[in-house]
């Protein structure tokens, strides 16, 4: 990632995405869950991709972990 490139946006959509990855970080690791917590790794990673990928990987993240716990993981 070129800092000297980024945007507003992206900024911005890396401060979104990065905080709730690391709520669900906390949560999963405070829970002794694994997908929650696997979850908000990925999530907080995102913040090294382009604003899109970030937010598409974030959003498939959040279904992901939810689908998952829905089903019982």
């Amino acid at each position: 990632m070129d800092l000297m490139q980024m945007d507003s946006n992206q900024l911005w959509a890396s401060v979104l995405w990065g905080g709730i990855g690391g709520g669900y970080l906390i949560y999963g690791w405070r829970q002794k869950s694994s997908i929650p917590f696997v979850g908000g790794v990925v999530m907080s990673m995102a913040c090294f991709l382009p604003a899109l990928w970030m937010s598409l990987l974030s959003v498939a993240t959040m279904f992901a972990v939810w689908w998952l716990l829905k089903q019982g993981y």
